[in-house]
């Protein structure tokens, strides 16, 4: 008998919980492109996902050498930078690069 009052009162127990976690709250979060920056050749590099962001080029001193506005999807920039190493900027993006 009390097997069978235990068995009732656990169905009951887990009736009353189910819906509670049936009603949880869902958010949907939308993820930003990230812009994708690679080098195609020595002095070449290919920007993509970052149009209208401003790309920056610094020398290792942290000094600004070059900049521009990406001004489409998918676009190649010719930097014509000296031999050596630097950092690259678009958005959020950070890449280090070396031109030889």
């Amino acid at each position: 008998m009390m097997k069978y009052i235990y068995s009732i009162l656990f169905a009951l127990t887990m009736s009353v919980v189910v819906p509670e976690c049936a009603m949880a709250n869902v958010e949907i979060i939308e993820q930003e492109q990230q812009p994708v920056v690679s080098v195609t050749n020595e002095s070449t590099i290919h920007v993509a996902n970052a149009n209208g962001q401003m790309l920056y080029v610094y020398n290792v001193a942290g000094v600004r050498v070059k900049s521009f506005v990406v001004d489409g999807h998918d676009r190649h920039y010719d930097l014509n930078l000296p031999k050596g190493c630097y950092i690259i900027k678009v958005g959020k993006t950070v890449r280090k690069i070396s031109i030889k």
